[in-house]
């Protein structure tokens, strides 16, 4: 079973693995464009580590043009 640390991220881990700022993340999670979770205890904000990682994973690929000619 995994652990809560090897599971999820907090914000400023999270802004580390996707090169952007903590506010950045903050906003996405309040966007819906990221999934918050809440730690238990002391309610910080938490991602899925699965999640970052694919996300790292989408940005690694090469945009396609929008109008090829």
């Amino acid at each position: 079973m995994k652990s809560i640390q090897t599971e999820f991220v907090l914000v400023k881990e999270a802004a580390s693995m996707l090169g952007v700022c903590p506010n950045t993340i903050r906003t996405w999670g309040a966007d819906g464009k990221l999934t918050e979770h809440r730690h238990p205890i002391n309610g910080y904000r938490l991602y899925k580590r699965e999640e970052i990682d694919h996300l790292i994973e989408l940005m690694r690929k090469p945009a396609h043009p929008r109008n090829p000619k």
